[in-house]
């Protein structure tokens, strides 16, 4: 029988650990942001276990002088909604999820019906929004990144953030309202 390397173990234990601490410090926020672009939880969850599987296979090509990890994190998370939207064929069909929230008596039918309508018009809303757009959006509100961390992910500068932001909100109260009309 073969022995292990005391050392190598130590450096396999010490990623762990470190890798789970990115994992409970980042999943919320990039769960935020693939729920918020993807408008589905359960598709969401899968995306996001997607995310951490990818950045623990490549945490090895990570380099802090390229980008700031959360960068580096949030770069992967685009990539993997990106990459679902590819891949997705368009097909209508009845989400499972209304299914099992109303069947969980979570909430009466009236109140499920009433959110599903707000859900499909700030759905529709966000429609009208570039996917440049649509990106900015979820990683200000989704991921709660600031404008800055945002510049820094997706290459366009601070200001152009905050403009693409105001823009994009200016459009969506046009097409909605406020937030009480939902």
């Amino acid at each position: 029988m073969k022995e292990e390397d005391p050392a190598a173990a130590a450096v396999s234990a010490d990623t762990d650990r470190v890798f789970t601490s990115i994992f409970e410090d980042y999943y919320p926020r990039i769960f935020n942001y693939t729920a918020y672009r993807v408008s589905c939880r359960y598709t969401a969850e899968d995306l996001t276990s997607q995310v951490f599987e990818k950045a623990w296979s490549r945490l090895h090509s990570y380099s802090p002088e390229k980008a700031p990890f959360e960068v580096w994190l949030f770069a992967i998370a685009r990539n993997v909604v990106n990459d679902h939207y590819r891949s997705r064929k368009r097909n209508l069909f009845f989400p499972l999820e209304a299914v099992r929230e109303l069947v969980s008596g979570k909430k009466t039918p009236d109140e499920q019906l009433l959110e599903g309508e707000r859900n499909n018009r700030l759905g529709m809303a966000l429609e009208i929004l570039t996917a440049k757009e649509r990106n900015i959006v979820a990683l200000k509100f989704g991921a709660d990144l600031k404008n800055t961390e945002i510049a820094s992910l997706t290459g366009i500068s601070e200001s152009n953030v905050g403009v693409i932001l105001y823009r994009s909100m200016k459009k969506l109260k046009a097409e909605i309202g406020s937030v009480e009309q939902l």
